[in-house]
């Protein structure tokens, strides 16, 4: 009886573990998967707000609690909410179905005819939902006030048809009225509650004021009469001012913040002028009328210069200056001009000129927006008076965030822009204008760095490369100081191995009143007085460097102008070693070393704090969590999380993630990430997938969703399916890059193989642009790998060198020189380093199966570089493919080609490393003649 007892009781474990069997994933599990963003808090923290979408079809906005606790709220297809700035309610469109967009695609209805947007206008006291179809935009104030402005689309005529058929009593010549035709749209300017509420018609334009005090509107024209304007709705009262009229455009708006003054642009040209010209005028709010205050023909605007379209207005904090773009007027030539010249005898072509500071495909590359390029300028309402600011010897021209100053920094780097091409570590003259008289003075030339006025606009600072440190200009002793070349400490990139000047570290910005500034190192932070009357504080008292721990200042205040010394400083903190990060609470004086609020195993990131309260959310992951929300205080004792994205894995094979350490060919330590299958057996002998991109192991914790491939293999899908994934880092040593990532990932794949697990009969390797490069240069040395995806590589440096990236309109010359390639000198400097790294001579090496992916509108890597390899080793006959997605970039863009590639690099992988059946694309290929007729997925027999 025992006896059966025990049988029965293993059956029924049988079953139950039979019944709990995870699935792997597949390819059609990319559409479902989903992602949360556009998180938020309501000003008084109570509420958390963030999207739900998955890759393909109807998302969500969800609006929970920041304790979890209480009424929750969800809003199908809602997206782009906001909170309102009284924390009680929240406004968001909503979205059409996409399955009803893609049927009445299917039918070929017309744009037309496609369903609009919706509005929602959710209580968070009550719960209500208010929803208003039809919508084209909504506006709320920045800063303050519960207004909400709605623009409507154009009334649905086959709709309003039906309700007047129906609803109308006149006469049938009455239905046949026609409605003036105007671009303008009805705006409804309200409360959230709707309790008040102003209608406007017509309407192309709106905004309001940074705290909802006034809304500016532009109604566009009627039919053919003159009546487009401009007017402010006071919404205290209702009261609308119109301010001009008969205009044919009105274009941009600003308000002062004392709120005293209105400044818009408008031009009387045609509207079919090619390039009209604008005036820019100025209304005193709260009296009649506008005054054009600028014009193309104003005394001190730049000569031949005309008030920009676009004109980027912006009063100064006290409202005594509006700054303005200004564009040089558009110039005419006789040929341009000649109507007897029929355009099919027109000339084009392009002159590529060695004096020109950029190369053609640059200059067309950027050509609209040097044409409508503007330079700053301003007026000063006392004095009306125009003094120009930028022009085209400095055009660079940066304000302060609230114009507040009277002097602005500009830059120059036209003296050496001529050797961009090759130099992209270019300098740049920094100087200082006075905003009053328009004079400028240089203080530093061939400076090479970015640089910023401190917030009281005492110092200008910057990372200078060649010196490997932080310089400020001393404005009032006018003298260029060195912040940081007594710390013993480093403040470059110290991991850089490439052949030009390193990056720093960053900085965290000034405290109050620019006693202080704040610069990381690679471990820790430092407090440095720029006066040099005290000496320089490291505030994380080198804890971050004796524990490899990285620490970082986190922004709780957007707004903020400067570090409060009083308010909470906030640090986050990740281990390079073990990869553990989290968050610290730090001493702005360095009297106390970190404290540690919250310090684990995953990747924590995006942390935001309320307004008004102390409430704060963050992102958390692991390769097996997906970066969830979780809410806390700023205490951080305890998490809880509030969204629950992806509930479906639970039904997958997922995998783990583990980190190992492995020995160079040279003797250098590295660290790499061995992904494994959920249900691992040590005992079990795995196919091997490696894929590498410089140094990936900071991204241990990275939660990787699911989803059809841009370029790479997607590490879930292949570990769900029964791979082992390893990922390598790789240092690099300056002219041998081909070497440097054979002598790491070589044996950095041994070390994973002496584990025991994996099939060394049955491994591959696969990589994306310079992990493309990387691959095809490994198989000429090596036939350890049974088959290699290559995406995009350069196989021929010779002849890559001199190639456009076609995206940037840039010569590819800088990346041989200085970055990524790491030649680290010419081609007729260094000729053989170019040719030992090149695949594409030492191709008759190759024995590896090869699945190549470039695509035809490459904008990095030069198209024939695929071909080239390609040819190479067809010409050997060695199995090759090269796939070529048409009107495609450097990585694959239209989602509908993503799902393809990743069909095709699974099949690839299985038939090689699995012993699956080769697709019919790989053994017929897909000839040109059944090029979109079929897809070849079928396996062969």
């Amino acid at each position: 009886m025992n006896r059966l007892r025990v049988v029965l009781l293993l059956v029924l474990v049988s079953l139950n573990a039979f019944g709990q069997q995870k699935r792997p994933l597949k390819h059609e599990d990319y559409d479902g998967w989903e992602s949360v963003s556009s998180t938020s808090l309501s000003k008084d923290g109570h509420w958390v707000g963030f999207e739900i979408n998955p890759q393909d079809g109807d998302g969500r906005v969800e609006v929970k609690p920041h304790d979890g606790q209480g009424n929750s709220f969800s809003i199908e297809r809602g997206d782009h909410y906001t909170f309102s700035h009284d924390s009680h309610w929240v406004v968001g469109k909503i979205l059409p179905q996409k399955d009803t967009v893609r049927m009445l695609k299917l039918a070929e209805k017309k744009a037309k005819d496609m369903p609009k947007d919706s509005l929602f206008i959710l209580s968070l006291e009550e719960g209500g939902l208010e929803k208003l179809s039809r919508i084209k935009s909504f506006k709320v104030p920045e800063k303050e006030g519960n207004w909400l402005a709605i623009h409507f689309e154009k009334e649905d005529k086959d709709a309003s048809k039906d309700k007047s058929a129906k609803d109308s009593t006149e006469t049938d010549s009455t239905h046949k009225k026609k409605h003036p035709k105007t671009d303008g749209t009805l705006l409804t300017v309200r409360n959230f509650d709707g309790s008040v509420s102003y209608e406007i018609q017509r309407v192309a334009q709106y905004g309001f004021s940074e705290k909802g005090d006034y809304l500016y509107f532009v109604q566009a024209e009627e039919d053919t009469l003159d009546n487009a304007a401009i007017g402010l709705l006071a919404l205290k009262n209702g009261e609308r001012t119109l301010l001009d009229s008969g205009m044919t455009k009105y274009s941009d708006a600003a308000f002062s913040k004392d709120l005293k003054h209105f400044a818009y642009l408008a031009s009387g040209d045609s509207a079919k002028a090619e390039e009209p010209y604008y005036q820019l005028f100025l209304h005193n709010i709260g009296k009649d009328g506008s005054e054009a205050i600028v014009t193309k023909d104003t005394e001190g605007l730049l000569a031949e210069g005309k008030v920009a379209k676009s004109g980027n207005l912006k009063f100064s904090e006290n409202g005594s200056r509006l700054f303005f773009g200004v564009n040089e007027d558009y110039k005419t030539y006789a040929y341009e001009d000649d109507t007897t010249i029929l355009d099919e005898d027109r000339v084009s072509l392009d002159i590529w000129s060695w004096k020109d500071d950029e190369i053609q495909p640059m200059q067309l590359e950027n050509k609209d927006r040097e044409a409508n390029k503007s330079f700053l300028a301003v007026y000063d309402l006392k004095d009306k008076s125009v003094v120009q600011l930028g022009d085209r010897e400095v055009d660079n021209v940066n304000l302060d965030k609230d114009a507040k100053f009277d002097l602005v920094i500009a830059t120059d780097d036209r003296p050496y822009r001529i050797n961009y091409s090759w130099d992209i570590q270019i300098g740049r003259d920094i100087y200082l204008i006075d905003v009053e008289t328009g004079q400028k003075k240089m203080i530093a030339k061939n400076a090479k760095g970015y640089p910023s006025l401190s917030p009281a606009a005492k110092y200008v600072h910057w990372y200078s490369y060649p010196d490997s440190a932080w310089l400020a200009y001393d404005i009032a002793g006018q003298k260029t100081v060195n912040l940081t070349n007594t710390i013993e400490d480093d403040f470059y990139d110290q991991l850089h191995d490439s052949p030009s000047m390193p990056r720093s570290y960053g900085s965290a910005g000034w405290t109050k009143d620019d006693q202080a500034f704040i610069v990381y190192s690679r471990y820790d932070i430092w407090k440095i007085d720029p006066s040099g009357k005290k000496d320089p504080v490291n505030i994380t008292g080198g804890t971050g460097k004796a524990q490899k721990t990285s620490f970082r200042r986190e922004v709780l205040d957007r707004e903020e102008e400067f570090i409060d010394p009083k308010a909470p400083l906030i640090l986050s903190a990740f281990n390079e070693q073990n990869k553990k990060s989290g968050y610290f609470k730090g001493d702005i004086n360095g009297d106390e070393t970190p404290e540690e609020l919250i310090f684990t195993d995953h990747r924590y990131y995006g942390l935001e704090k309320a307004k008004a309260a102390d409430e704060v959310i963050v992102r958390r992951s692991t390769f097996q969590e997906y970066p969830d929300v979780y809410a806390t205080d700023l205490d951080m004792g305890a998490l809880t999380q509030l969204s629950h994205a992806n509930p479906q894995q639970k039904e997958i094979n997922w995998g783990t993630v583990e980190l190992t350490e492995f020995m160079t060919l040279k003797g250098d330590s590295l660290q790499g990430m061995i992904y494994k299958p959920e249900d691992f057996d040590p005992n079990k002998k795995y196919p091997l997938m490696v894929y590498f991109y410089e140094r990936r192991s900071d991204s241990f914790h990275n939660y990787i969703s699911p989803a059809p491939s841009a370029s790479i293999i997607n590490i879930s899908y292949f570990v769900s399916n029964g791979y082992v994934v390893f990922v390598p880092d790789i240092k690099y040593d300056i002219g041998h890059p081909g070497k440097s990532a054979y002598d790491c990932i070589v044996p950095g794949v041994m070390s994973v193989v002496e584990k025991g697990y994996v099939d060394t009969d049955n491994m591959a390797i696969q990589g994306q642009s310079w992990g493309g490069y990387q691959v095809a240069y490994l198989i000429t040395q090596t036939d350890m790998f049974k088959a290699a995806g290559a995406g995009a590589p350069v196989a021929n440096m010779t002849s890559a060198y001199g190639g456009i990236r076609w995206g940037s309109g840039m010569s590819r010359m800088f990346q041989y020189e200085q970055t990524q390639s790491r030649i680290g000198g010419t081609l007729w400097e260094k000729p053989m380093e170019y040719i030992e790294n090149s695949p594409l001579f030492f191709a008759d090496q190759v024995n590896t199966p090869v699945l190549i992916m470039h695509n035809d509108k490459d904008g990095a890597v030069p198209w024939y570089q695929g071909i080239e390899f390609f040819m190479s080793l067809k010409r050997n006959r060695t199995p090759a493919w090269l796939l070529v997605y048409n009107g495609e970039d450097h990585n694959l863009r239209k989602r509908k080609n993503r799902k393809d590639l990743s069909i095709r690099l699974s099949q690839f992988f299985d038939h090689y490393l699995k012993g699956a059946p080769a697709p019919l694309w790989m053994t017929e290929g897909l000839p040109a003649v059944e090029k979109g007729r079929t897809l070849k997925y079928e396996l062969s027999e």
